[in-house]
């Protein structure tokens, strides 16, 4: 398969790759924004029964976290060492 260079200079392989890059960083920024925010509202005193659907939110944005991370790590293996 052969892939022309654009007006550029990068070609088409190059684009899709720095969208998704960036498709990739934007993920994790969603959910470590998701993970904060469930665990400030952890922080006010809401209720034992708030408090438990809380901690279901916490644990599902945990996995989100690092699903995101993982997706990224396979993405671009340096972009985990560039991001903390």
């Amino acid at each position: 398969m052969m892939y022309t260079l654009e007006h550029n200079g990068r070609g088409a392989m190059a684009d899709l790759m720095i969208l998704e890059l960036a498709k990739a960083r934007q993920r994790v920024k969603r959910a470590e924004v998701t993970l904060r925010r469930a665990e400030e509202m952890l922080d006010e005193d809401c209720g034992v029964g708030i408090n438990i659907a809380l901690c279901g939110r916490i644990r599902a944005a945990q996995r989100r976290v690092i699903e995101a991370r993982e997706r990224l790590t396979k993405i671009d293996p340096l972009a985990n060492s560039n991001s903390t």
